[in-house]
């Protein structure tokens, strides 16, 4: 008869989870932070091609109308849609993707035969102090890595970033009715 019987006990030691949970969690920071930028550089484009595609619709060829309402009414509903599909109006959504407020620009230029509509977006560094101990000239070494580097350093270390989509879009001549011949 066992007097001292014990039942044997399975668990995980506790080493692993005190020295690995860190590590893991710092590796999930830097991918979130990187998947960050893919995600605003994808979001950019969509909303680039919304705006293009608005303002090749609804704008207006006559003087009057290309003046006054495309450049108050049209202009502002886009740059408020593209900001609100970014996400520059939920502060969550501002701080993954690292958007500086009011960091929107909306240009569109009319040409003869094009509209040139660009969207800029200006970013704050990504906050990763981590990777940013040593200085640039100890990690960007010029004949290996070159401006790349550099500008890679730049966002995530020192200041943001300023992303830019152009589109060009040709001019929308409104159509005219058909009119089958003989039914006049």
């Amino acid at each position: 008869m066992k007097i001292f019987w014990r039942k044997k006990k399975i668990a995980q030691a506790m080493t692993e989870v005190v020295l690995l949970f860190p590590i893991f969690m710092i590796i999930m920071f830097f991918i979130a932070k990187i998947f960050s930028i893919l995600v605003l550089v994808q979001k950019l484009e969509i909303a680039s091609y919304y705006a293009a595609r608005k303002w090749q619709l609804e704008s207006h060829l006559h003087l009057q109308y290309a003046q006054g309402w495309d450049e108050t009414n049209l202009k502002t509903t886009i740059k408020e849609n593209v900001a609100e599909y970014i996400g520059f109006n939920n502060a969550a959504m501002r701080r993954f993707l690292n958007l500086k407020p009011n960091g929107l620009e909306l240009e569109i230029e009319r040409t003869q035969v094009w509209n040139i509509v660009t969207i800029t977006v200006n970013t704050n560094p990504a906050g990763i102090k981590l990777l940013c101990k040593y200085p640039k000239q100890a990690i960007c070494v010029r004949p290996a890595y070159g401006i790349n580097c550099d500008l890679g350093y730049d966002y995530l270390c020192s200041g943001g970033k300023k992303l830019q989509v152009i589109k060009y879009v040709p001019n929308r001549d409104r159509p005219i009715a058909f009119v089958l011949p003989g039914l006049q």
